[in-house]
């Protein structure tokens, strides 16, 4: 088989390509920073901008060495295959265990994705590239509530503050068992501006007929809670 000749680049369309990355990773990143997911709106164009450059350089960098000319033996794509088994690690940063609980898979899966969206854009692939982050937000955005609707589960977030005393934790997770409520997700941290006090999040799974405003006010009850209140749940 002859020679190939490659498709030279402009300054212009390497710029676009960078930029177009650092919009589609923006637009799902900044949906994870809005729900303080580990990784968020810098994370994911870093990840998505790397990623392109990566394709780029894979396809485009090392012609000048071969005088331009693209033949069979050239392999454009041996660089930025390295991006999707390099990008495990990353995303493995931001899956935390707790028991026998899993937070963060969906956080590190959307890095994943994000890695994907930026070699298609690397490779010119825009339409690819686009359809994905459109379909990427979508998932994130309504499919907790097509679980909710259609499958019976009840996903939540209880935000309490209470007072930093021992059996406190215990007190509460009586009542959610009372309710057979899952836990997926605890995080507890002092409160900075109140000495003795407490902030506790509560990522839960409520049983198909759980009225979430029963559960706040028997948590509300507990001697020792200061507030309790709910927030928006994203795997």
């Amino acid at each position: 088989m002859g020679a190939l000749l490659a498709v030279e680049l402009t300054y212009w369309e390497l710029f676009a390509r960078l930029l177009l990355a650092t919009v589609l990773g923006g637009a799902i990143g900044l949906e994870r920073e809005t729900l303080n997911r580990p990784a968020g709106l810098r994370t994911h164009i870093l990840v998505c901008v790397g990623s392109t450059l990566a394709m780029l350089v894979s396809m485009y960098g090392l012609l000048d060495m071969r005088g331009g000319v693209l033949t069979p033996s050239y392999d454009g794509g041996r660089i930025a295959a390295q991006v999707i088994s390099g990008i495990g690690f990353l995303g493995a940063g931001t899956i935390l265990r707790e028991g026998s609980s899993v937070r963060g898979l969906t956080t590190a899966a959307s890095l994943w994705t994000v890695a994907g969206i930026g070699l298609a854009v690397g490779s010119g692939m825009y339409a690819a590239a686009v359809a994905t982050t459109l379909l990427v937000m979508l998932a994130l955005k309504y499919l907790v509530r097509v679980e909710r609707r259609w499958l019976g589960v009840q996903r939540d977030v209880i935000v309490m503050r209470i007072v930093d005393k021992p059996g406190m934790i215990a007190a509460v997770s009586s009542v959610l068992a009372k309710h057979k409520i899952d836990i997926r997700g605890v995080e507890i941290d002092a409160d900075p501006e109140h000495e003795g006090y407490a902030s506790l999040e509560l990522s839960v799974v409520m049983a198909p007929r759980t009225n979430p405003l029963q559960v706040v006010d028997e948590l509300g009850a507990i001697e020792g809670v200061v507030h309790v209140g709910r927030g928006d749940f994203s795997r």
